[in-house]
């Protein structure tokens, strides 16, 4: 079971991780960096949180208001992670590009996703057999 798990996060995550590239990409032009991921993670993470319930744990009994509060804490984690990656890159490097950016941004998103599925899968989406061991 875990590796078909492992297969959807990873697709959900790549696909996720490309949405939220793009839209922070496209925001940064006209906003600062924290207020770009804190808008484009937000966004993502609540569209990742619903994709990894139906098709990632579509088995665990977990409900959409469990799965969206444990994922909220989650994206605290991430946020803070992934802002203070690209604001460290931008204080090394004022005159990077918001590609530069957007590239740390979503090599940090890499890191915590793996953080992202353990949590997910151990505690947010138990499954009945986990309850009983």
């Amino acid at each position: 079971m875990w590796s078909r798990e492992v297969g959807w996060f990873v697709a959900i995550g790549v696909a996720s991780t490309a949405g939220q590239a793009l839209l922070y990409w496209g925001l940064r032009p006209w906003s600062p960096p924290a207020v770009a991921n804190l808008v484009s993670l937000l966004v993502l993470t609540v569209l990742n949180t619903e994709a990894n319930r139906r098709l990632t744990f579509r088995h665990a009994a977990t409900t959409p208001a469990r799965a969206h509060l444990g994922a909220g804490g989650l994206f605290l984690l991430g946020y803070l992670v992934t802002s203070g990656a690209v604001l460290w890159f931008t204080h090394l490097r004022p005159d990077a590009s918001p590609a530069a950016e957007t590239a740390v941004l979503a090599t940090a998103s890499v890191a915590v996703t793996v953080v992202r599925f353990v949590v997910l899968r151990l505690a947010v989406f138990r499954t009945a057999r986990q309850d009983t061991t």
